[in-house]
Order: C-alpha cells, then structure tokens, then sequence
C-alpha cells in the first residue's frame, strides 16, 4: 500500500508564536467566544495559507503530488477506487455500472478482495488513534504508518 504524507510539517515554535499573537488579537478586539481555541485556529490558518482550502479531489492531489508518476516509472501496480477512474496504467479500478459481464463482476470481486487488506489496515489504525498523539515530521509519521501496516499484514 501507497502511503503518502498528508500532514503539516510544523514546528511547535511557529505554532505557539501564531497561537499567541491570535490569543492577543482576540483579547484586543474583545472578541471572548471563539469556536476554536488560538492553537487550533492557528493550525487553520496555516494549513489554509500552505494549501488553499483543500478541497482537491484524489485524483487531482496524487497527479499533483507525483504518485501516479512515480507508479508508473517504478512499475508498481496500485488497486484504486472507483474515484481514480481515468488515472491510466499504473492505477487500477473496478468496472462501474449495474449490468456487468460475469468476468467484470469476478474483475471487481478480486479487486475488492485485494484492496479490503489495505482498508482493513487503515481502519485499525484509526480505530488505534496512533496519529492524533504524534508530534513529529511528516516523513517519520509515514514511515511508522508503513511499519504499522507491514506488521498488521504479517499479523493476520
């Protein structure tokens, strides 16, 4: 499985002066009753500023990021969603619609049984909640999510 980073690589000392001057401009215009906290309104803005908005659509983002590039000049064979429709060689997707031939139906039925192992691995760490906790770069986070995978597979 493909992991890619999708966190901010922020240092605390950025996100605490950002914190503070957001604290203090609220207290200047009196503003008392904010939603969010300074920290997490600084991490907001950040992230706005460093991304847009971030409403990119998967396959928009992994073009725009190289994956599909790297899938393809490493010869890595990568088992999509429906969503990734029309991301060519590289990227593998099941068939749509209702009426499909019996080899589409058992084409998307292995498909499924190969891509569950994936879902199956994210889903338990999510369940774990491993990455709210950490506080480190996002080249580290990625490894330990790998390593998290690798060692779920070989577990089950």
């Amino acid at each position: 499985m493909l992991v890619h980073p999708s966190s901010m690589d922020l240092s605390r000392r950025t996100s605490r002066y950002l914190s503070a001057r957001l604290h203090a401009r609220s207290g200047e215009i009196e503003a008392r009753w904010r939603r969010l906290p300074a920290g997490r309104q600084a991490l907001l803005a950040l992230a706005h500023l460093r991304c847009g908005a971030g409403s990119v659509h998967d396959l928009i983002a992994a073009r725009t990021h190289g994956i599909v590039d790297a899938l393809a000049t490493g010869e890595l064979k990568c088992w999509a969603d429906k969503a990734y429709q029309g991301a060519d060689h590289p990227i593998r997707v099941p068939f749509r619609g209702r009426r499909l031939k019996r080899w589409q139906r058992r084409h998307n039925s292995t498909h499924a049984k190969i891509r569950c192992l994936g879902e199956q691995a994210m889903a338990t760490l999510k369940g774990w909640r491993l990455l709210r906790r950490l506080r480190c770069s996002i080249t580290r986070i990625t490894a330990i999510v790998q390593a998290v995978l690798v060692l779920h597979h070989a577990s089950t």
